[in-house]
């Protein structure tokens, strides 16, 4: 049986997540008590046929005592031969302020004298110790919906074993850099597209900028730099039951060198890893701009 455990700030898209594994034949419980997670598990063990894939929601709902045994209940049960994966979302503080102003909910842990920005930031801190455990994280602060549901169907669902599951994410610095990243690489020192008026508009999908880049020593040499450390210490980390790896690039704008760096690994470990995916931040907000 496969054991999901979502959990991550309200507001951060916990449901949307939920739902989507529900829509891929997970059995789904919202809220559970975490002091009832090893009674359930060991509940739907004895169920016949057996439930192969679960997932339950933990979140700052549950009781104050019941959040500070999370930890060590997840550690029995990554002990035990069940393979269980945590799973944490989070967004920025003013993306949750911005999404519960739209939507008008009342965060859980406001009250008459604790406002929605201080519930927030007491949310992050009791769901601190299950942010530490997770083995994948996931900032929904730049993703739609759509976005979300696609990282999760193309992440976890399309996760069929225990193997890792590879992600290279490219990113722009102007606009920060991925609070869910394992591993960070700084393209901006190899040559600029965005310095060619014919390439300028262009990304790093195009087959222009790929002509451009590939010709380029210094991104030739970056990608058999990151490839071949890569190579070392993925199989490390997969060993230790790391079951999500996120490699992000970036350069300037997240337009150009990141784009197609990510795009050349993706290909380079697809032949050698079963999961690999591929997410242009930046590429995906103006996207989503477009569409809105």
């Amino acid at each position: 049986m496969r054991l999901l455990i979502i959990s991550g700030r309200s507001g951060s898209g916990k449901s949307t997540a939920l739902n989507m594994l529900e829509d891929h034949g997970y059995y789904c419980i919202d809220n559970l008590p975490a002091s009832l997670l090893p009674a359930f598990v060991a509940r739907i063990s004895r169920e016949e046929p057996a439930l192969p894939r679960v997932a339950v929601s933990i979140d700052a709902r549950n009781l104050p005592d019941d959040l500070k045994k999370v930890p060590s209940i997840i550690a029995d049960l990554q002990h035990s031969s069940l393979h269980t994966e945590i799973i944490f979302l989070d967004a920025s503080g003013p993306t949750l302020i911005k999404r519960f102003s739209e939507s008008r909910r009342k965060h859980p842990l406001t009250t008459e004298n604790i406002g929605l920005r201080e519930a927030i930031n007491r949310e992050r801190e009791l769901l601190e110790p299950i942010a530490a455990l997770a083995g994948l994280s996931i900032d929904t602060s730049a993703l739609s919906v759509h976005q979300l549901r696609e990282i999760v169907r193309s992440r976890v669902v399309e996760k069929k074993d225990s193997s890792l599951a590879l992600m290279f994410e490219s990113f722009g610095f102007k606009n920060g850099v991925p609070v869910d990243a394992d591993f960070v690489f700084d393209a901006r020192c190899l040559p600029n597209p965005y310095w060619d008026d014919t390439l300028k508009s262009l990304t790093g999908l195009d087959q222009a900028v790929i002509d451009f880049l590939g010709t380029q020593d210094d991104v030739t040499a970056m990608q058999t730099d990151i490839a071949d450390f890569l190579a070392k210490w993925l199989p490390r980390f997969e060993a230790s039951n790391r079951s999500y790896m996120t490699v992000a690039i970036g350069c300037t704008g997240g337009q150009h060198r990141s784009v197609f760096l990510c795009e050349q690994l993706k290909q380079l470990f697809s032949g050698q890893i079963s999961n690999v995916q591929v997410l242009h931040r930046e590429l995906s907000r103006t996207e989503a701009v477009k569409k809105s």
